[in-house]
């Protein structure tokens, strides 16, 4: 058997993204951070976000109490206020924490000839608010703070490992958190990591479903480990299928952002007919469920493989500069988006629900803490608005950071760590089962707990998760783990969270949508489910 090697650390963050990175490089000047990549250290869902980052910069035209009606509203009554006008409130001066690490944010001249920030708009926002660099933001989020991280001498990368388990003190009065055991991918092989401290980075679970937006990377993993560790979850129903991903065999899970239609791109039927004035009076720019569900409908009524998102009305100089990147993309299969519509269809995109924590970030198991998608934090409520994801990345990593930083002096080393025991199993020779029951697991996620969902079919998507897995939890007793059998394991255990909560929730509300109960309630609140 190979050698176990372990790790000693203050903070492990698990997780490379705008969450993970922003919180090691708010730490590391004060502690040791280790960050884990379950990739390379560049991948991962903010590297494809699109759109921009959601802050009140326009003063004479826009305020903070704008952004968080903006966001009550489209987080259909569910939102926390707090939480969103704490979110609000700390935003701009988080994005300055981004413009001083290098992100190169869009600019323009004022009517005076003074430069300024651009800001654009997207579905849900009264007011041009968001920061945007062209319409790659993520991209250039995630290569900024890539770059500080590397040259940071006081944070340990370790990409292409995988995180298995929280390690707790299960023998303490009140469970801490204590280390991770990790899956070194490149040396087949089990670690720990002793860690202080240990942040969940991880994004979310939008890889449960066939069709997503999302990276491979994005498999629930935070949610379900944190599950497993005795973290309560909340709001697991809300899953946010982007309305808009390009329908295409050759670029498949191909985002095109909701700033085209803050920019005056129109949808259409595929007679060329628009269709979203006859669901919402705000068209193109109601929040992305709205939007879903309508292509959705429009999609089953006609029978159609996808409906059109069309800025060919717009100067060919407009589109190009504004959206170069899908430009470029969909050029490269023969799409010229300056003289045709783009094919489109809804995508499962964002989980609006998670681990629960306070507005440190904390979970409700010490020493442990929560930043980003994997978490449920009270912004989003039933449904996301567009911009305010990577915001709640970078405001929330701050307030862990501070948090973290307030306790890391007084904090014991963690006790030594149990190695992790791999005598009883051995090498698989049955890789098909999880082939198998990987595809069996997203198809029926997309079929009954989709879009629009009922009773019945989530009865039924529940029979079927449960039989997963116990199938799943057979084979990962018997056999060393993989990265696509931590996955699937992780995958089945936020599947079954999410159709809990989806039986759980007796009305329509936001991004969950059932037909045996069309109406909203009078006095909703969270779902909040406990191991």
């Amino acid at each position: 058997m190979k050698s176990i090697k372990n790790h000693s650390t203050d903070v492990v963050v698990i997780g490379s993204g705008a969450a993970g990175l922003s919180l090691a490089l708010s730490l590391a000047n004060h502690c040791h951070v280790t960050v884990i990549s379950k990739g390379a250290l560049k991948e991962g869902s903010t590297l494809y976000a699109q759109g921009g980052i959601a802050a009140v910069f326009d003063k004479k035209n826009d305020s903070i109490e704008s952004h968080v009606e903006d966001t009550l509203a489209a987080g259909a009554g569910l939102c926390d206020r707090d939480a969103v006008h704490y979110t609000a409130s700390n935003a701009k001066n988080c994005l300055k924490w981004l413009i001083e690490q290098g992100v190169p944010f869009d600019m323009e001249f004022d009517s005076k000839g003074k430069e300024r920030y651009h800001l654009t708009r997207e579905g849900g926002h009264s007011h041009r608010r968001i920061l945007h660099a062209a319409d790659a933001t993520g991209k250039a989020v995630q290569t900024t703070l890539v770059s500080q991280v590397q040259a940071h001498g006081n944070i340990t990368i370790l990409e292409q490992y995988n995180a298995i388990d929280l390690i707790s003190d299960k023998s303490a009065p009140e469970r801490r958190i204590h280390g991770v055991y990790v899956f070194n991918r490149e040396k087949d092989q089990v670690e720990t990591i002793s860690a202080k401290f240990v942040a969940l980075a991880t994004g979310g679970a939008s890889k449960v479903y066939l069709y997503t937006s999302n990276p491979d990377v994005s498999s629930g993993d935070g949610i379900a480990m944190a599950w497993r560790a005795g973290c309560k979850v909340a709001n697991m129903e809300f899953n946010q299928f982007h309305p808009t991903s390009l329908y295409h065999p050759e670029l498949q899970n191909f985002l095109i952002t909701e700033a085209m239609r803050g920019e005056g791109a129109l949808l259409k039927r595929p007679d060329g007919t628009r269709f979203m004035p006859d669901f919402d009076e705000r068209e193109e720019l109601a929040p992305r469920d709205i939007v879903a569900r309508a292509i959705d409908y429009e999609m089953k009524r006609l029978g159609a493989n996808c409906v059109y998102l069309d800025i060919s009305h717009k100067d060919k100089d407009f589109i190009i500069e504004h959206f170069p990147t899908i430009y470029a993309k969909c050029l490269s299969v023969g799409l010229d988006i300056t003289k045709e519509a783009i094919p489109v269809v809804p995508a499962a995109h964002y989980t609006c629900g998670g681990v629960m924590t306070d507005f440190n970030g904390k979970t409700d198991i010490d020493n442990l803490y929560a930043v980003g998608e994997v978490a449920y934090t009270g912004l989003h409520g039933a449904n996301r608005m567009a911009s305010n994801s990577l915001l709640e990345c970078i405001v929330f990593a701050h307030a862990a950071a501070k948090d973290i930083l307030t306790k890391i002096k007084s904090s014991p080393t963690p006790p030594e760590l149990p190695e992790w025991d791999e005598s009883r199993v051995s090498d698989s020779d049955e890789e098909v089962v999880i082939t198998h029951n990987w595809h069996e697991l997203r198809l029926f996620m997309w079929d009954y707990v989709g879009i629009v969902r009922s009773t019945k079919r989530l009865e039924r998507a529940l029979r079927r998760v449960e039989l997963l897995q116990q199938e799943i939890q057979e084979y990962y007793a018997h056999f060393r783990v993989s990265n696509n059998l931590l996955e699937l394991r992780n995958l089945v255990q936020v599947a079954e969270l999410i159709i809990r909560s989806a039986l759980a929730r007796k009305e329509s509300r936001g991004l969950h949508y059932t037909i045996d109960y069309p109406k909203q309630s009078q006095d909703p609140k969270p779902t909040i489910l406990i191991p």
